[in-house]
């Protein structure tokens, strides 16, 4: 059966993810994101939705689910770890639309309505959408990310965000065969270092740092960094402290031990640090050695305190281990040593470095995954370096469709 889809978002561009299915009188909305820039940016606004998936919890997939349950009063399929995260990400993300003076198109309402719609599926199960069947795989991205496969006449896999080698978090994502994939190509043009070169070149740096008598900060994204990093430094044995959201994310994580590789390895990781629960433990926590702290990008959270309390240090240091967004602190710290903290420009006298831990596939993996899935057809999302990806898939029909752009797939 020939069915219509449309990119509402993320077709040219990383983040603000959202694409319909329409057909067999149904419409089915995959993802439903933000972009956190400043102001947010949204995608389209889809038409009434019958059915709404979700890969995973990260706000440019999951921030704008609510505006459409609110809506339409639409099911929505995901992991129940995805779901509860996500319920976290969006209460989070109201109260910095409330501080920063942003409009959000939902309210706590919507947010309440959304997590009583969620319909909890989990790896290898199975949902039955009319004549359409949906199962999920595992995406190794991050505990709970799920990618799904639609079975009809054919077979039609929609990636999400991926990744195929191991992390210390979550095993790698297994190649499913179909006619059509869609998948993403965040990474086009560009492969990560080996892990194992990046992790002793990290440990090599923290231990250079605290043997000359400097604290290392450690910004991390709340969802999934935060975690590996943890295990990554779980045995060193100093002082170490984990700050902000990803404490809590942490005990989700815990309570779905079946999405984590090696729950035993989180559980010890949590033993190793001390978690910061209030301000006066961030001043205990500031004489330690190592901070592992929201936010990833220092555009909020904990960090900006611990830049404050740091910044006129040269032995320590702000080693970064996530992606940094233009018109971020992160990237104007990486770009120019200052970040702006309350309005004000503030040198940051601290070393600077930057470690690819990136939880998405590098292009040459993408490009292995994509041909072991043996399609007919490959769909890029989620990119702004897509083209890249043509020399290396000649043989196959490659489809880059554009933002609002209806295209069509044999289902």
């Amino acid at each position: 059966m020939i069915m219509k889809f449309r990119f509402l978002g993320g077709a040219d561009t990383i983040g603000r993810m959202g694409m319909t299915i329409e057909g067999d009188n149904k419409t089915m909305l995959i993802e439903y994101g933000m972009s956190p820039t400043k102001p947010p940016e949204y995608p389209l606004m889809p038409p009434k939705i019958d059915h709404l998936l979700l890969t995973h919890c990260h706000l440019d997939h999951c921030g704008m689910v609510p505006a459409i349950c609110g809506r339409d009063n639409c099911e929505v399929f995901t992991t129940p770890l995805s779901a509860e995260i996500s319920e976290v990400m969006l209460y989070d993300s109201l109260k910095i639309a409330d501080a920063e003076g942003y409009d959000i198109p939902y309210t706590v309402g919507d947010v309440e309505k959304t997590m009583d719609l969620v319909v909890p599926f989990t790896f290898k199960d199975t949902i039955e959408l009319g004549r359409t069947d949906v199962t999920l795989h595992p995406a190794g991205h991050v505990p709970g990310a799920t990618m799904f496969e639609f079975k009809r006449d054919n077979s039609t896999l929609y990636t999400g965000d991926l990744h195929t080698d191991n992390q210390k978090l979550v095993l790698g994502a297994k190649p499913v065969k179909c006619k059509n994939l869609i998948i993403e190509g965040t990474y086009g043009g560009r492969n990560h270092p080996p892990r194992e070169d990046t992790i002793e070149e990290f440990i090599a740096k923290i231990d250079e740092v605290i043997d000359r008598g400097g604290t290392v900060i450690v910004p991390c994204f709340a969802v999934g960094r935060t975690q590996e990093i943890m295990i990554i430094l779980k045995d060193l044995g100093y002082e170490m402290w984990v700050d902000g959201m990803g404490r809590s994310v942490t005990n989700l994580f815990l309570n779905y031990p079946e999405y984590l590789r090696d729950p035993r390895s989180m559980r010890s990781a949590r033993r190793s640090f001390r978690e910061v629960k209030n301000a006066n433990m961030r001043k205990h926590a500031s004489k330690g050695k190592i901070i592992v702290t929201t936010g990833g990008m220092l555009d909020g959270g904990p960090v900006q305190g611990y830049l404050r309390a740091f910044k006129d240090d040269p032995n320590s240091a702000v080693l970064l281990v996530g992606y940094q967004a233009e018109d971020t602190n992160g990237r104007l710290l990486l770009e120019t040593g200052s970040v702006v903290l309350d309005g004000e420009m503030i040198k940051i006298q601290c070393e600077i470095k930057k470690y690819d831990f990136s939880a998405h596939a590098g292009h040459d993996e993408l490009v292995e995954f994509a041909r072991k899935c043996d399609p007919e057809n490959i769909v890029i999302m989620h990119s702004e370096t897509r083209e890249l990806f043509l020399p290396d898939l000649q043989d196959y029909n490659v489809i880059l469709p554009k933002l609002g752009e209806d295209f069509e797939l044999d289902v």
